[in-house]
């Protein structure tokens, strides 16, 4: 797992630590019964997510390799052929 670098970018790192911070938050108000505080850890986890995707549509995650696109587009391109030839 670690040969293809999944996960070790700005942007997942900031979006992993936000979440922890969240749920860490949700955790302790679990705890001492706070329903607000589990609330608003939660929210703290939802806006991980977005600032993760934020920051990797800002060049921020990993790109793609050629060898990944090339993999996904073929399959599409040979079904275009199958349906027009059949």
């Amino acid at each position: 797992m670690s040969a293809a670098a999944h996960g070790h970018t700005p942007a997942a790192w900031t979006g992993v630590t936000i979440a922890f911070v969240g749920f860490t938050v949700s955790g302790i108000a679990m705890i001492i019964p706070n329903v607000l505080l589990v609330w608003a850890g939660l929210a703290i986890v939802v806006i991980a997510g977005v600032v993760g995707k934020a920051m990797a549509m800002a060049g921020m995650g990993k790109q793609p390799s050629p060898h990944f696109a090339a993999t996904v587009a073929a399959p599409a391109a040979e079904e275009r052929t199958a349906v027009s030839a059949g």
